[in-house]
């Protein structure tokens, strides 16, 4: 089972023929993903060959979906065209648009959120690495070769500890890993899912990655507490972050006490969720968790 991505999704690249969207279209058809075109205005009608595979490039998004029935995007144009892009996602009816883009205005993010929300598509990010189901499908930026399938559910701001937990914890393997992004105004929130998680008869545990800034962790600790039966096990990174500096992430930054590692390791602990100190460490709480009966 899966969250989100499976190997029935078909899956267009907006921004394919560029210099990140050629290289990773090549690593999601690797990973057996379903790419059944590109979408760029300028190149449209042509074909880009990958590794012997010839993936056709669309005018739209729309036609995209009249060729092949597309219903996933992986967005990877630049921040002052993602708007625009996302629209054209949601007025077309994909149920799924994954933006990979950094440095999105805020306020074109809320406008996209905002209208893809009201048209019924779901967005993951902006700025955040994607989703994979291993051995299923990849759409994003997300290795697909340092883990397997398996038991383990991940929601995750961070990319980086995305990458660090699937490997850790590969052995065991993960029903889908979902990198939500730390801007902000994202759309797939933790509490999204969570919900999808619980949902998942194939997911044993939930791993939950967060970050300073924001009150989502308090907020994902409030649902956990009233709606999820399964085990979740959390870290929280930035617990060295000065107060008022934005570290990485346009979102992850303190103000106050507002928003501190701490204040979100106690909420999450307060709701049952076990929080590693350090990711190696929430890795093995992992492992205890799974091994206790």
């Amino acid at each position: 089972m899966a969250i989100y991505l499976t190997q029935e999704s078909k899956v267009l690249v907006q921004g394919m023929t560029g210099a990140e969207g050629m290289k990773h279209t090549r690593r999601m058809l690797a990973a057996g993903t379903d790419i059944v075109g590109g979408v760029n205005p300028r190149k449209a009608g042509r074909t880009v060959d990958f590794d012997g595979r010839a993936v056709p490039v669309f005018g739209s998004v729309r036609e995209g979906i009249e060729a092949t029935g597309a219903d996933v995007t992986v967005v990877f144009v630049p921040p002052a065209f993602c708007r625009a892009a996302v629209t054209e996602v949601a007025e077309a009816g994909i149920g799924l648009a994954v933006v990979i883009t950094e440095g999105i205005p805020v306020h074109d993010a809320v406008a996209f959120q905002t209208y893809a929300k009201q048209r019924g598509t779901r967005v993951v990010g902006p700025n955040c690495p994607g989703l994979i189901t291993p051995g299923q499908a990849n759409a994003g930026i997300i290795p697909a070769d340092i883990t397997e399938p398996g038991r383990i559910g991940l929601v995750s701001k961070s990319g980086t500890l995305t990458y660090q937990l699937m490997y850790e914890l590969r052995d065991i393997g993960f029903s889908t890993c979902v990198g939500i992004g730390g801007d902000p105004v994202i759309g797939t929130t933790h509490i999204d899912c969570l919900r999808a998680f619980e949902d998942d008869p194939e997911t044993e545990l939930v791993v939950l990655i967060g970050e300073i800034g924001g009150d989502a962790e308090e907020r994902a600790a409030a649902y956990i507490r009233g709606h999820v039966t399964k085990p979740v096990v959390g870290y929280v990174a930035g617990f060295t972050a000065p107060e008022g500096k934005t570290m990485g992430h346009a979102g992850a930054i303190v103000s106050g006490s507002s928003g501190t590692a701490r204040a979100k390791q106690e909420a999450l602990e307060s709701a049952g969720v076990r929080v590693g100190a350090t990711p190696t460490e929430t890795a093995r709480l992992v492992l205890e968790r799974l091994a206790s009966p």
